[in-house]
C-alpha cells in the first residue's frame, strides 16, 4: 500500500506569544494628548447607539485622529454605552458636540478641511479611487445606523465616497465603516 505524501510531511511549528504591554510602548494618555494627531476629523450625525460611538472613539485613538464631532442625537460622554466600548478613549481623543451637522460641515469647510459624507449616491466615489492629499485635512461624516447621511446634509456637499462591497447586504455597521474610511485613507497618505 502507497502512503499519500502528506503523511511525510514534517510540520516546524514556530510559536507564537502576545507582546506584554511594555512591548507594545503604549503612550500614556498625557503623552498621547501632546502627539501630533493625523488632521482627520471624523462628524458622527445621528448615530443611534453609544456602542458604536464608544468604537469610534477607539478607533479614533488607535489612529491619533484629531477631532471627533458628535451632531444630532449622538450620545456624548459620559454615556455608559459609550464608556463601555470606548475604554477611556473618551478621555484622550478631542471631541466636541455641535447639535446641527450643517454648522460642522461650514466650520470644516471654512477651516480648509475636505468634508466627504460616506453614503451611496449618485455621486460616490469609491473609497479606493480618491487621491488622498497626505497635506491636506479630512474630515468624513457618518450617519444614522438606518437612514445613512441625511438629504440635507447631502445637499451640501458634492460628492460622497463608497466603500467597494461585493455581498447581498450592501451595508456595513458604522463603526466597521469608520475603521475601513480611517486605514485607507491613513495607508493611502504614507
Amino acid at each position: 500500500m502507497i502512503c499519500p505524501p502528506w503523511k511525510y510531511r514534517f510540520v516546524i511549528k514556530l510559536s507564537m506569544r502576545k507582546l506584554t504591554m511594555p512591548e507594545l510602548g503604549r503612550q500614556s494618555r498625557e503623552q498621547f494628548v501632546s502627539t501630533q494627531k493625523k488632521p482627520i476629523i471624523l462628524v458622527l450625525d445621528n448615530i443611534r447607539s453609544g456602542l458604536n460611538v464608544g468604537s469610534i472613539f477607539r478607533t479614533a485613538d488607535a489612529f491619533a485622529l484629531e477631532k471627533v464631532i458628535l451632531c444630532g442625537i449622538t450620545p456624548q460622554p459620559p454615556h455608559r454605552e459609550i464608556l463601555k466600548t470606548a475604554l477611556g478613549a473618551t478621555d484622550s481623543v478631542l471631541w466636541e458636540y455641535l447639535p446641527d451637522c450643517r454648522d460642522a460641515i461650514r466650520i470644516l469647510k471654512e477651516g480648509g478641511y475636505q468634508v466627504w459624507p460616506v453614503e451611496q449616491t449618485d455621486r460616490s466615489r469609491s473609497l479606493d479611487s480618491i487621491p488622498w492629499n497626505t497635506g491636506a485635512g479630512y474630515a468624513f461624516i457618518f450617519g444614522n445606523e438606518v437612514d445613512g447621511v441625511s438629504d440635507a446634509v447631502l445637499q451640501l456637499l458634492e460628492e460622497s465616497i463608497e466603500i467597494p462591497q461585493f455581498g447581498t447586504k450592501h451595508s456595513l455597521n458604522v463603526a466597521v465603516s469608520v475603521g475601513i474610511v480611517i486605514w485607507h485613507c491613513i495607508s493611502a497618505m504614507e
